[in-house]
């Protein structure tokens, strides 16, 4: 499966959902309805950066480098058209951002560490539907894989720096302890197996540090946590058609603690 195929289907994705858990449903509403097309330049190089790393023999399949020429000229004008004919369909990189992304692939794959994590299967859509809710749920692990006799869920993030402290920060931020429940319940319900969970984490700026970060079973399991409560909100919401913003959660935060669902 394609990624532009497993975002197609409707089942309920992680990203989608860490909207509604950090901040209220009608802004989960919001966003599942006005879905915008323009990507910036940050998450066009994050998703290219794992094409590069995680699916190297496919990356000319969807990705490709515009040509350097002078787009104020006639002739420069002329040679973008027909690049843009011909690259209809893939997502267009700079120079730059390509030799970017090329060194980091480089700079990952001199770290046996974070090799021997990203030595699995990549890429691996899977959907399930959730026994308490009904809800049909999607995740798509950068990587499945085994070590040392342990199976693990590895997840690839860009970040600004690796310090100590520094991308545990990111973790809080973006929810990551979030991701790292709901991927292994997704996985879990397709495989039957615990996995544990892996980030590893790549700085952007050369010379691309990387650091591999291994959960314990606390982190994952208030993830799963947080994936519960996630999970239910958005089911009491879509049956009843309750968005509500900043005013009226605790009221329905009570209902939803009274009924036993929170």
């Amino acid at each position: 499966m394609t990624q532009s195929e497993y975002r197609s289907d409707p089942a309920i994705s992680r990203s989608e959902l860490n909207v509604l858990r950090e901040l209220t449903p009608l802004h989960f509403k919001y966003a599942m309805e006005h879905k915008e097309d323009a990507e910036s330049l940050a998450l066009l190089e994050g998703r290219a950066a794992h094409k590069e790393i995680l699916e190297p023999d496919t990356f000319v399949d969807e990705f490709t480098v515009a040509p350097q020429c002078d787009r104020r000229t006639k002739e420069g004008k002329e040679i973008y058209a027909r690049f843009l004919t011909e690259a209809e369909g893939k997502d267009v990189l700079t120079a730059d951002s390509y030799q970017k992304i090329k060194d980091m692939g480089n700079a990952i794959r001199q770290n046996e560490q974070a090799m021997k994590f990203l030595n699995g299967i990549h890429e691996q859509s899977f959907f399930w539907t959730d026994q308490e809710t009904g809800e049909a749920c999607k995740v798509r692990p950068d990587c499945i894989t085994e070590v040392d006799g342990k199976k693990y869920i590895v997840d690839y993030k860009t970040t600004d720096s690796c310090v100590d402290g520094a991308f545990e920060r990111s973790v809080r931020k973006y929810g990551y302890k979030f991701q790292a429940g709901m991927y292994r319940e997704g996985v879990f319900q397709n495989t039957f197996e615990d996995y544990g969970f892996v980030f590893i984490a790549q700085e952007k700026k050369a010379p691309y540090a990387v650091r591999v970060y291994i959960c314990n079973e606390d982190f994952i399991n208030e993830g799963y946590e947080q994936f519960r409560q996630t999970i239910n909100l958005y089911h009491w919401c879509k049956t009843n058609d309750k968005w509500y913003g900043y005013e009226g959660a605790e009221n329905i935060i009570s209902e939803l603690i009274g009924e036993g669902e929170y």
